[in-house]
């Protein structure tokens, strides 16, 4: 029997436990691959607007579903509902979004020769079987933004959805067969973690997605380097959120409250370190502390929830054991935090040097570090000194020290006084140990696609 965990949800908020489901075997894993890979033959072959006409039936049928998906994801990871029912939304529009923005995407480029006769294009095809391997923060949104642009192109998915989300799986599947998609262009794995090896070994895997914690993603770039193929790979992140030169703190305050809590501060942009001019710093740890000593953990099923509980148990665990460790360090509590099975409540730490573990470390859930720098110049010096370079926020009056700062920060992503603001047509991704690759936008529909240049001589 598999040592691998079980494809099962397990309410982090009650402990309910639901059905244990099986592990996909070598059989028809084989199966799969294969089916995957003759699917997208026919699937490459018709027009690009029937493609669209699928993936917008898939975004309709979110919405129509919007309750019990949402619900579905709050059983699965303790999502507070109302940012499931947005997840969900969002969702719907990256279908939708591919399905209006294919045709152009896609359509080939001129190239204006240097020298020469003739013609010269560019043309975007498919490259094949892409698997998609998922976590599990957020379950419909991490799907749709590497299915639909995979879809879009002409290429067949598979989706290899994390454990403890099996059920939002399921319905994604059910509801890509309810919009009439082709069997077999997308189909789901239950698969363990030897079996997504083999799979990417797999010369009828063209690429891999992956979404998930900067470990695994090596692993999953090595193999995929090992066997010549693409990957994705988005990471995680420890984004700094910069309170530079403002007149007026309030605004700057809400928004690293919202941005450290979000998803229950289990997104991979999600502002982790606050970084706060000297000057500002007293005023901000002040507001700050209070607005999230206000925050208590509760049910995520209720309207009212702002904080539900992390993902599981093991995962409050580990954040309580990386607060103590930062304690033992040398860090100051601001906010101490407590633990409670799978709800852990806000907590602010301060004097965090270099030398202290938690200064590399992503801190997965709603604990904030916050920084006093002298200037600008130590501001981004801070920022920068960390291992992910995934977002990064920053707070100015000053549109000249926001250009300025947005070029000196190491990020795949700068946010200028606000949060939220992710959007369908804005690519999505990181550099150093954040990842490799863009999704979302136009580039997200370029990862896996073949360029091929056709030249032609004139005559």
């Amino acid at each position: 029997m598999s040592t691998a965990n079980p494809f099962q949800v397990v309410n982090p908020a009650t402990g309910e436990t639901g059905e244990r489901l099986p592990f996909i075997d070598e059989v028809a894993l084989a199966v799969a691959i294969a089916d995957a890979q003759a699917a997208q033959r026919s699937w490459r072959g018709i027009s690009v607007a029937e493609r669209a006409a699928v993936l917008r039936r898939v975004a309709q049928r979110h919405r129509d579903q919007l309750e019990d998906l949402a619900r579905t994801a709050v059983r699965e990871m303790g999502k507070p509902i109302g940012q499931a029912r947005a997840e969900v939304e969002f969702s719907a529009d990256i279908y939708d979004y591919y399905a209006g923005g294919a045709e152009k995407f896609l359509a080939e480029d001129v190239i204006d020769l240097q020298s020469g006769a003739g013609s010269a294009v560019m043309r975007k095809h498919p490259l094949g079987v892409i698997l998609g391997i998922m976590p599990w923060n957020f379950p419909y949104y991490q799907v749709a933004r590497f299915a639909a642009p995979s879809l879009a192109a002409g290429n067949a998915v598979l989706l290899k959805p994390a454990p403890q989300c099996p059920e939002s799986a399921l319905k994604i599947q059910r509801i890509f067969t309810e919009a009439a998609l082709p069997d077999a262009v997308f189909t789901t794995i239950f698969a363990t973690e030897e079996q997504i090896a083999a799979a990417i070994a797999d010369p009828r895997i063209a690429g891999v997605s992956f979404t998930g914690s900067e470990r695994a993603g090596a692993t999953v770039g090595r193999l995929a380097g090992g066997a010549v193929k693409k990957s994705v790979l988005e990471l995680g992140g420890s984004d700094p959120f910069l309170v530079l030169d403002v007149a007026t703190l309030s605004a700057a305050v809400d928004a690293a409250v919202e941005a450290r809590l979000d998803n229950s501060g289990q997104s991979c942009n999600g502002a982790k370190r606050i970084i706060v001019l000297d000057r500002h710093f007293d005023e901000f740890i002040e507001l700050f502390v209070g607005k999230l000593a206000a925050v208590t953990p509760g049910d995520p099923m209720s309207e009212e929830t702002v904080l539900g509980p992390l993902s599981s148990e093991r995962a409050a665990q580990n954040l309580e054991s990386q607060v103590r460790r930062a304690l033992e360090a040398g860090a100051k509590a601001l906010l101490p935090s407590t633990r409670d099975g799978a709800f852990h409540t806000c907590g602010v730490l301060t004097d965090v040097d270099e030398s202290n573990p938690i200064h590399h470390e992503e801190l997965f859930g709603p604990v904030a570090i916050v920084y006093r720098a002298a200037d600008e110049a130590q501001a981004v010096r801070i920022a920068n000194d960390t291992p992910f370079g995934l977002g990064a926020y920053v707070f100015t009056d000053d549109p000249a020290q926001a250009d300025r700062v947005a070029d000196a920060l190491d990020a795949g992503m700068v946010y200028v006084n606000g949060v939220g603001l992710d959007a369908v047509e804005l690519p999505f991704g990181g550099t150093k140990r954040s990842g490799v690759g863009r999704e979302l936008g136009s580039l997200g529909i370029r990862e896996f696609v073949n360029y091929k240049l056709v030249r032609a001589a004139s005559g």
